[in-house]
């Protein structure tokens, strides 16, 4: 199992389901640091456009990157559909081997939990390290992680979010949520029901999460060469703690 399975079923609901839970809350955060730096951003697991585009519409020269072809293909067709802002290009790749020449951006950002989805410790190693390559000296790496992922609560089966589509369509996820400790993952089986008349469709996958802390990813980051500059607990720049509403861990490449 690696943490990108399941994400090409995901990209038909992903959009559905962000409006209903993180929505846009977030953007302001990632644009004002976004615009603060003096080149272009790369943004890892960049899905389907939804930091990277409103940050490019903001006038932020950007570049997005994600393995899964459904993700990317529903941010192209957003991104051919804006009419204003700066350059944004949609690459897809694997953030482990970041395709990308030295040096190249002065700032990375990792929104809302992706870097929870490399479920093996060399997959993370791996991504930080081509992280800090690709960082101009100087430049600065923000991510974000799900906030106490590790005590999420198990459940079966259980109706989370119900809705409609812009077409009328009705549409419920039900959900599982499990915990596997020995391996430290947090494991989503989601079943999103689509109902039209008559018509039912169901649509199964599984989700899977690294359930690491705010410290434990604060230590990855030294690791790979990056100083921790800041720990925050929510998106206005508050400080951290693990009862916070965001889990967001900002470091920095040495200039020198």
């Amino acid at each position: 199992m690696e943490g990108w399975h399941g994400w090409d079923d995901y990209a038909p609901f992903y959009d559905w389901e962000n409006a209903q839970t993180v929505q846009r809350r977030d953007i302001p955060f990632w644009r004002q640091r976004a615009l603060a730096s003096p080149g272009p951003v790369l943004e890892l697991g960049c899905g389907t456009g939804r930091v990277t585009l409103p940050l490019a519409r903001a006038g932020v020269t950007m570049v997005g990157i994600d393995r899964s072809a459904e993700m990317l293909a529903r941010g192209v067709r957003r991104l051919r559909r804006r009419r204003a802002g700066a350059p944004a290009h949609l690459v897809r790749g694997d953030i482990r081997h970041l395709p990308f020449p030295a040096e190249s951006f002065p700032l990375v950002i990792a929104p809302y939990g992706i870097l929870q989805s490399l479920l093996r410790e060399d997959d993370l190693v791996a991504t930080l390290d081509a992280v800090a390559r690709v960082l101009t000296r100087g430049g600065a790496f923000g991510l974000e992680l799900v906030a106490d992922l590790p005590s999420w609560k198990e459940y079966s089966k259980r109706p989370s979010l119900r809705g409609r589509r812009p077409n009328g369509t009705r549409i419920a996820l039900i959900e599982t949520v499990r915990q596997d400790r020995a391996q430290k993952l947090t494991i989503f089986e989601q079943e999103f029901v689509e109902r039209r008349g008559r018509d039912v469709r169901r649509k199964r996958f599984t989700l899977s999460f690294r359930t690491l802390t705010v410290h434990q990813m604060a230590q990855r980051l030294e690791q790979a060469g990056l100083t921790v500059t800041a720990l925050l607990g929510d998106y206005r720049g508050g400080p951290w703690d693990e009862r916070a509403d965001a889990w967001i861990v900002l470091a920095q490449k040495a200039a020198r």
